[in-house]
Formats: C-alpha cells, structure tokens, sequence
C-alpha cells in the first residue's frame, strides 16, 4: 500500500473541507472535534466561529493551552476501496486572540473566509483562532 510523500499529504490535507482536531484533555485522554480550517505553508489554522456551542468556554481551547501537541486528520472515504486516502498534520498548536484584537489572527481569518465563502464571507469567525505549527504532515492512499 503506498503513503502519501509529506508535499502530497499537505496538498490533499488543504484542499479537504473539514478535519477532525485531536487535542489532549484532562487525565490524557483523547478530545476530538470537527473543524474547518485553512492552510498557508506549514500552519493550519481555526477559529471559533458563530455555530452553537454548548459553552462559551470550548474544551479544545482549555486542551491546547494545557497540551499545545495536537493532530488533524482529513480522509475520503468511497466503497470503491481503491480510491481511499487519509492526511495527517501533527504539530503544536497555540489560542490566538479574535481577529479584531490581533493581526496575525485578522490575516487567518481572512484565509478561512476565503475557503468559505458562502459560510463566513458575510459573517467571518468573531471568536479565538487556533494556529497549528504542523511537524509532520503523513498520509496513505489504497492505491
């Protein structure tokens, strides 16, 4: 089975619509969530957008500021089994402030609103931006 070289697992990681976030929680015990996000070199980032949450105080955030070493994960899935692949980004991640209060994080979320349009070009994310410094991108492809 062939794996993915580290250039093609980022390209095919960036062009996906939505990764899984693993962070580590309390106790070490694994924490995942569903992200969108963008990419720009070796940095994937994510923001704390305007969909519902069950708190204000999100768990992944808590989990970076204590354990910044997190993974992502993008995949397709088909039954024609022959065309299945996954991405990995593992890196360190950091909580950035909202965009109106930081530039880096303003310059993020411009890349997210440019991914997604139709979702955050009238309402880009207003909440923290989480940049992840990727290590190590991987990945594997059934053929």
């Amino acid at each position: 089975m062939p794996t993915m070289t580290s250039a093609w697992a980022r390209e095919r990681f960036a062009r996906a619509r939505v990764a899984r976030l693993a962070t580590v929680a309390a106790g070490g015990r694994p924490h995942l969530v569903p992200v969108v996000f963008a990419v720009s070199g070796d940095t994937v980032v994510t923001a704390v957008d305007h969909k519902p949450k069950r708190s204000a105080r999100l768990t992944r955030l808590d989990n970076i500021r204590a354990h910044p070493a997190v993974c992502l994960l993008v995949d397709a899935y088909a039954e024609d089994w022959d065309l299945l692949w996954w991405a990995r980004a593992d890196g360190t991640a950091r909580v950035l402030p909202p965009a109106d209060a930081s530039a880096t994080s303003a310059g993020y979320v411009r890349l997210l609103a440019g991914k997604y349009p139709a979702q955050y070009g009238e309402r880009p994310p207003s909440g923290p931006v989480v940049e992840v410094t990727v290590g190590r991108w991987s990945g594997w492809r059934a053929a």
